[in-house]
């Protein structure tokens, strides 16, 4: 066999993989990462909390706090990485009122930042504070309703409520817990819940219900599960038990998506409707997905790194001069009526579309 017909039988999938990644590296300026990311960055750095009816640090928030520490860390900055944790200090003093309770799927998931920091920083304060929000989960309380001492029963978390935001907020603190201890039983809590919801939950063609009474596919309901099992996917083990499982529920909604990416590289509020608007807290939640399954090498690059790099650039046009992320959907409950989710406000600044935004930021940043 001739040096270059082995050469070419050898390295070109290496070296197709390659020029396909380096395809996400080749962004304009002013559309970089690095610079979006730290415009949204510094955003956050001075916005005021975003609470549960004015009493809880809400989800979304912390969403957005871990995706400017992630961005700090690529890109090494430790001044950014100070103002965040200066932000988080009150809560050990003055703002402690402000910690959600630890009893409720979207409250537990506060942890995850907490055990952020203590990667960061070794301060056994955020340790100790992280994996309580994390064993809460697990733990029933005495006055759980019946259904919720049900589901403990089967090994699942109480707070297993079917909704598809869980496969986010489960599985980010349940993730993070895993990090910081090294002990498998929190993967396999969050493997055995995500293993639960595709079985139950994922349509046949890779996507998802808002709810099973609710037959319309909301952008940012997939999108917490397309990220939650991408990160998943990213700790879990390969020899895992539930890991095909996963793997498979991933490839398919990855395959769906690309499918129904509009051609200006968004996806729509509805994701099947093309005659809805684009949202972008649910586009960069599928972008950041693509992202992270080219760069392990589970999507192909050829096919999907030209349908990520089109989806960052058509969501940075969306970011105003005020590094607010435009055209953000507002936090939605189901309900049976399209026109209902075509007619839901959109914002900017929300919480919601920054965070995922800087997912994406920090991701690309990747090596």
């Amino acid at each position: 066999m001739c040096k270059k017909v082995f050469f070419l039988l050898c390295f070109l999938p290496v070296y197709l993989l390659s020029a396909q990644t380096i395809e996400l590296k080749k962004i304009p300026k002013g559309s970089t990462p690095k610079e979006v990311g730290k415009r949204l960055a510094y955003n956050f750095v001075n916005a005021r909390h975003e609470l549960y009816a004015g009493r809880y640090i809400h989800y979304a928030e912390v969403c957005t706090w871990n995706g400017a520490l992630d961005y700090a860390l690529k890109t090494k900055d430790e001044k950014l990485v100070k103002h965040l944790q200066d932000k988080f200090e009150p809560f050990f003093t003055r703002e402690k009122a402000l910690l959600p309770p630890m009893n409720h799927v979207d409250y537990n998931m506060f942890g995850s930042l907490a055990l952020k920091l203590y990667q960061i920083t070794n301060d056994k304060r955020y340790l100790k504070m992280g994996l309580e929000y994390a064993d809460t989960q697990w733990e029933v309380p005495e006055n759980a309703k019946p259904e919720e001492k049900a589901w403990a029963e089967k090994g699942y978390s109480w707070q297993t409520r079917m909704w598809i935001d869980d496969m986010y907020m489960i599985t980010v603190i349940q993730n993070e817990a895993y990090k910081v201890t090294g002990d498998s039983k929190y993967l396999d809590r969050a493997a055995k819940e995500m293993v639960l919801y595709l079985d139950d939950l994922q349509r046949p063609n890779g996507l998802f219900y808002h709810a099973p009474d609710v037959p319309y596919y909301w952008a940012r309901g997939n999108g917490w599960m397309a990220v939650g099992m991408a990160d998943l996917l990213r700790e879990l083990p390969k020899d895992h038990k539930d890991y095909v499982r996963i793997m498979e529920g991933y490839l398919t909604m990855m395959k769906s998506l690309k499918n129904y990416q509009r051609p200006n590289g968004m996806w729509n509020q509805l994701i099947d409707e093309p005659d809805f608007w684009p949202e972008t807290s649910g586009t960069a939640m599928f972008t950041y997905a693509f992202i992270v399954g080219i760069q392990q090498g589970w999507l192909d690059a050829a096919e999907y790194a030209p349908a990520a790099r089109k989806a960052w650039l058509a969501m940075v046009s969306y970011i105003d001069e005020r590094n607010n992320v435009t055209e953000v959907c507002i936090g939605t409950g189901k309900k049976n009526d399209k026109q209902y989710y075509y007619d839901r406000p959109r914002l900017a600044g929300d919480f919601h579309g920054q965070a995922p935004y800087l997912w994406c930021a920090a991701a690309l940043l990747n090596k």
